[in-house]
């Protein structure tokens, strides 16, 4: 019997159907909301940007997805990456192209765009 491929999955699970998921953010809150939206801050153009250039650059095994509420709107848009785990907030289709590269690809980290568990925005003075 093989080992699991991490600590939620039992031996003989069935093999992944992707390697990687993303969840990208695209809900939508009333335009007055005091925690805003994804959506009003540009999501549903990143993730179409984001799903059409993982595509286009063939990278196996990764599934792009909307999600509704990710419950972290202060900071959006967000999107979050599994099995990792990491969340990021893109703000340009630069962000985009750097996320599939360092991470996606080449299996790194884009520190400067990576959200910490504990991070919220700071307090308006």
């Amino acid at each position: 019997m093989s080992e699991p491929r991490n600590r939620r999955a039992l031996p003989g699970d069935p093999a992944p159907y992707f390697d990687v998921h993303v969840f990208a953010c695209v809900n939508e809150r009333p335009e007055n909301h005091p925690r805003g939206s994804c959506k009003a801050r540009g999501a549903i153009p990143l993730r179409n940007y984001m799903k059409a250039r993982a595509d286009e650059l063939g990278i196996p095994g990764i599934r792009v997805n909307q999600s509704g509420c990710l419950d972290r709107c202060e900071l959006g848009p967000v999107l979050v990456i599994y099995p990792e785990g990491i969340w990021y907030a893109p703000r340009t289709h630069d962000d985009i192209d750097e996320i599939l590269d360092v991470h996606l690809i080449q299996g790194g980290r884009v520190e400067r765009l990576m959200l910490q568990p504990e991070q919220k925005l700071p307090a308006a003075d």
